[in-house]
């Protein structure tokens, strides 16, 4: 495959080179905690449920089996983590930033104006993020908590209550941020996987011969010899696989060699080797199909391991709702969720925020599928479809990256990409299956986000057109206040716009209502990138547009925090002295009505005025000072 890196990419690799071997090992520690978590906890189940699923109604463990699905598993780790993640996504980054709305974002710069279709998989596949949010919180946990009953079966009728502390604990906690307890991530994944690579070894050392499952004829002939249950055992056997969007989506935060590094250096052979041991273990002994996991460790080893493992679930939850806080703030970026309330919980680390509405909705959401499934092998049955479906939507941005942006012939992009699209499409044909089982959940909740982010767009379109039509241009307003120049008063006003070359209508209110201009006049609009930062040179674009108004517009990209009165301070080096004190803001607050001729349905029209209603409002968002804010309120229908 040749060699195609984007510019920032080969930037990102040097500066990798030369980092000293201690930060090096930092970074691949840190990205054990934060991006290994969810995979890193999928042996508490997948091979149970995959077992389960393999031996049908029969019960009976056969060496064919227990090999044809170890095979499964261990070439699922091989073509989709190792080779389709590791070593190619992992390329495709957006300015040195991954996952599935960076790559959205990518794929749309290179196809302008017929990217239509790109947007929709992005919103997609965003919405099926949040349906897996949901779901990894309560089942790794309830698959830790189930150890219990292992220890002592009276148990097992806390094992639900017993979660749903330990859940509402780490949603509580989030509010303090995660920078202090973050420290600790590393550490204990490590210990985690060195933990499941030494419980499997036993095993294996005891049964070698379980090694044969690398060959992958035993997955082959699996699938065909048991044609009947193949397709459900593959949706199990899929659970191996869940986390691997998170090699993609944390690139950003540390690099592309780090997470190659501990991928292939600690945390795959940790997988494959627990795995083996497990299939091990059930070829010695067939009951222990129970769970094979916790039958693996001697009996006086069990409280450690359930302490050990949950504190490895509670990690790998919070990697996904601290993702979760990530994903929600790019699409607020682009432009594809309303604005919520976001506290940066860290005054030195970038990207460590709270979203205290996101993280209520996630607590509910996640209490009602423990309170509802109950165990983890009936959450099973919930897992997977959202993953398989964001893989099988990333595999098709992908080939637009590769086409448009590395530039190979489409047909060489296809002949790379679509065997991954092949084995994606197959795996969430088989989750498919689960739809009745509890796969209708995350399909449930990432519908609703489909049809919330479609709609806020939509509605954010409308309002923009309309305002296009109803405002007075800007030079048009210049030009007739020469004419009829009101009384000037001290200071700057700043009057916030989405439509740069239009009056803004706090500006035409207040010469309404006010009957003054102040000596100094900015037209303010930001303007969020399809690009994940933009460089300090670029942040300003300012325009002197004569009788003491300019033009003043702030490009951001979406990973990056709008804060404007630290971008205004930039245009000090392009002449304007800019004083905060002496500066109002002045914004319109809307208040929305429904039109029916908006070109919505009247229950999208509710939909979107409900969440206008809801969102945050600007001068927070934008960090504006508060008590130099000045909101003046318009009607408008959509």
């Amino acid at each position: 495959m040749p060699r195609v890196l984007s510019e920032t990419s080969a930037v990102n690799d040097a500066d990798a080179e030369a980092h000293s071997p201690r930060t090096k090992a930092a970074l691949v520690l840190g990205c054990l905690g934060v991006v290994y978590g969810d995979i890193g906890t999928s042996p508490l189940y997948a091979f149970r449920e995959a077992m389960h699923a393999a031996v049908g109604t029969t019960g009976t463990v056969t060496r064919e089996v227990v090999l044809g699905v170890e095979s499964l598993i261990l070439w699922a780790l091989i073509l989709i983590v190792t080779v389709k993640y590791v070593l190619i996504l992992l390329r495709a980054d957006n300015r040195g930033e991954g996952g599935t709305l960076a790559l959205m974002a990518l794929a749309r710069n290179s196809l302008g104006r017929h990217s239509g279709i790109v947007l929709l998989l992005g919103i997609v596949s965003a919405a099926l993020f949040y349906g897996d949010a949901l779901i990894t919180p309560a089942i790794s946990v309830l698959s830790a908590v189930e150890g219990m009953q292992v220890v002592a079966p009276p148990l097992a009728r806390y094992v639900v209550p017993v979660t749903a502390v330990i859940l509402v604990i780490l949603f509580v906690g989030q509010s303090r941020g995660t920078a202090k307890v973050a420290a600790l991530f590393g550490p204990i994944t490590t210990l985690w996987f060195i933990f499941i690579a030494v419980a499997g070894l036993v095993h294996v050392a005891a049964n070698p011969s379980v090694l044969v499952a690398f060959n992958p004829l035993y997955a082959i002939d699996f699938l065909r010899m048991h044609a009947p249950v193949g397709l459900a055992t593959l949706g199990a056997v899929f659970l191996a696989v869940t986390g691997a969007e998170a090699l993609y989506a944390d690139l950003g935060h540390f690099g592309r060699r780090p997470i190659q590094s501990a991928w292939l250096f600690l945390v795959l052979p940790a997988l494959a080797i627990n795995y083996l041991g497990q299939g091990a273990l059930v070829l010695a002994d067939s009951a222990a199909i129970e769970n094979p996991f916790y039958r693996m460790v001697p009996s006086w080893a069990l409280v450690p391991t359930i302490i050990l493992a949950t504190a490895a679930t509670v990690i790998a939850s919070q990697a996904v709702i601290t993702g979760t806080f990530s994903l929600t703030s790019q699409a607020i970026q682009l432009g594809l969720l309303p604005r919520v309330e976001i506290r940066h919980t860290s005054a030195s680390r970038f990207g460590q925020i709270f979203m205290p509405r996101i993280n209520f909705l996630l607590l509910v959401g996640v209490l009602l599928l423990v309170a509802l499934f109950r165990s983890s092998s009936a959450l099973a049955s919930a897992y997977g479809i959202a993953v398989s479906g964001t893989m099988v939507v990333t595999a098709c941005m992908a080939f637009v990256v590769i086409w448009k942006v590395w530039q190979w012939s489409p047909w060489a992009a296809a002949a790379l990409i679509v065997p991954f699209l092949v084995v994606d499409s197959t795996f969430l044909s088989a989750n498919l299956l689960k739809i009745a089982d509890g796969g209708w959940a995350p399909l449930l909740v990432a519908g609703l986000m489909t049809v919330v982010m479609l709609t806020w767009r939509h509605g954010a379109e409308i309002l923009t057109a309309k305002t296009r039509r109803l405002e007075t241009p800007l030079d048009l307003l210049i030009r007739s206040l020469r004419k009829s120049a009101p009384h000037r008063v001290p200071g700057t006003a700043v009057f916030l716009t989405s439509v740069p070359d239009s009056a803004p209508t706090a500006l035409l209110h207040s010469l309404k209502h006010y009957k003054v201009l102040h000596e100094h006049n900015v037209i303010l609009s930001i303007v969020m990138e399809n690009i994940p930062r933009v460089p300090t040179r670029e942040r300003v674009e300012m325009v002197d547009l004569g009788d003491s108004f300019r033009r003043v517009i702030l490009h951001f990209g979406f990973v990056e925090s709008p804060n404007v009165p630290k971008a205004l301070a930039i245009a000090r080096k392009l002449g304007w002295t800019f004083d905060i004190m002496s500066t109002s803001f002045f914004l319109s607050r809307r208040s929305v009505r429904p039109d029916a001729r908006s070109g919505m349905p009247l229950w999208q029209d509710n939909l979107f005025i409900f969440l206008a209603q809801n969102a945050n409002d600007a001068s927070s968002y934008f960090q504006l000072p508060t008590d130099r804010v000045v909101e003046i309120g318009t009607q408008v229908t959509v």
